[in-house]
């Protein structure tokens, strides 16, 4: 029987105790029910009298509670038994209903009523049986349905807590399924560079293939980690960098600005190195200039924002708003909203001196915060990607 009781409380007798105490406030309430109804029909009785006859009667239910309850835990009204369990407790309705009856009417015998009779136990039973039957069944069926309806509000929240859990396994298997995304997309096109530097620019070439590695080391550092401290997000995109210079040497200038007191705030692993490649990629690698490339942090109000922006040509007017998007800002997208849901703002922007801004908010915080539990699905192909995430477009061309 400890069993069932434990879905009650932390120990069977807890249970026990909440039980009668229960019980204790439905005597005390019923013995003031009939002192103030004797009261007003100017026959008042003593309140101990009818303290004690309240708690003869209820005091029975409490030590009965834990047999019903019991027998509600072994026959629940579930699919493909309710029909057995109906009968079993129809059965046993009748049974706890007359040995409630039989008890009561035992104590009850040799005692005086209020009118001067003396009890006798017959007499007694068929009273109790005659005119209590009925709430002594509607008790029995109360306990039962309240028993039941604690089930199935324990089994909701159990629901409720897997499907959480779920979700954010699910939405972590996604997020570490972005990250691996991008780290092949971002390899494939550096040692796609470092091939054409293998003949042209031996020395280059070289030194690519050192950073590289270092880099790589570094993202298996953090393997597993969805946030890092922006100081270390800036020092492993200034390994890709060198990469980057390496390419195209006085071509490529990068300035960074970071507002004092921001190292430490939390941003989504490797978030810069995508939008970085894309500035490049449009802004300094169609043209035989030097091309500038500036990455700013600062606070604003409580949120974060970063910027990458580049003095490219920019975009075409008939792509504005911008519309140069592929593989790693659609993907870049996706692990913004999973990571931040609604508390995040990812923008292209045309600034008036040209060229292109990839501008986010996130958060400021120093905590690693919780995935937002919704599952965004985003498919992207050679034609562009499409994305069912809210209040984004659901389609962009493929470029980056």
């Amino acid at each position: 029987m400890t069993g069932f009781l434990s879905k009650y409380g932390r120990t069977p007798w807890a249970q026990v105790v909440w039980i009668f105490a229960l019980f204790t406030g439905l005597a005390l309430l019923c013995a003031v029910q009939e002192y103030v109804a004797y009261s007003i029909k100017m026959n008042p009785i003593p309140w101990s009298l009818a303290l004690r006859r309240s708690i003869e009667q209820w005091y029975l239910w409490a030590a009965l509670t834990a047999p019903v309850l019991w027998l509600a835990t072994r026959f629940p009204f579930e699919p493909g038994q309710l029909r057995r369990s109906l009968l079993v407790h129809a059965a046993a309705a009748g049974v706890v209903t007359l040995t409630v009856s039989a008890l009561h009417a035992a104590l009850l015998h040799g005692q005086t009523s209020i009118e001067g009779a003396v009890f006798r136990f017959p007499d007694v039973l068929r009273k109790l049986l005659w005119l209590g039957g009925i709430m002594n069944l509607s008790i029995y069926t109360l306990i039962v349905l309240v028993h039941h309806g604690w089930r199935f509000y324990r089994r909701y929240q159990q629901r409720e807590r897997q499907a959480a859990a779920l979700a954010t396994e699910l939405v972590q298997a996604r997020l570490d399924a972005l990250r691996m995304q991008l780290n092949p997309h971002f390899l494939f096109n550096t040692l796609h560079a470092i091939a054409a530097l293998i003949h042209e620019d031996p020395p280059a070439a070289d030194r690519m293939v050192v950073r590289l590695s270092e880099l790589l080391r570094q993202t298996l550092d953090h393997a597993g980690e969805q946030e890092v401290p922006l100081r270390q997000e800036l020092a492993l995109l200034d390994r890709y960098l060198e990469i980057e210079r390496a390419r195209f040497q006085d071509r490529l200038s990068v300035r960074v600005a970071v507002e004092p007191g921001l190292e430490e705030v939390r941003v989504p692993f490797l978030i810069l190195q995508p939008l970085v490649e894309n500035a490049i990629r449009h802004g300094i690698e169609p043209r035989e200039d030097m091309g500038h490339i500036d990455i700013a942090a600062r606070r604003v109000d409580d949120q974060l924002e970063l910027s990458v922006a580049d003095d490219g040509p920019g975009l075409p007017e008939p792509a504005r708003p911008p519309a140069r998007e592929g593989i790693g800002w659609a993907n870049t997208r996706s692990r913004l909203a999973h990571l931040y849901g609604p508390h995040h703002r990812f923008e292209l922007v045309c600034p008036p001196s040209g060229g292109l801004a990839a501008r986010l908010l996130l958060p400021c915080r120093t905590q690693a915060g919780q995935p937002d539990r919704r599952v965004v699905i985003m498919t992207c192909t050679p034609e562009g990607c499409t994305t069912l995430e809210p209040g984004v477009p659901t389609h962009r061309p493929a470029e980056a």
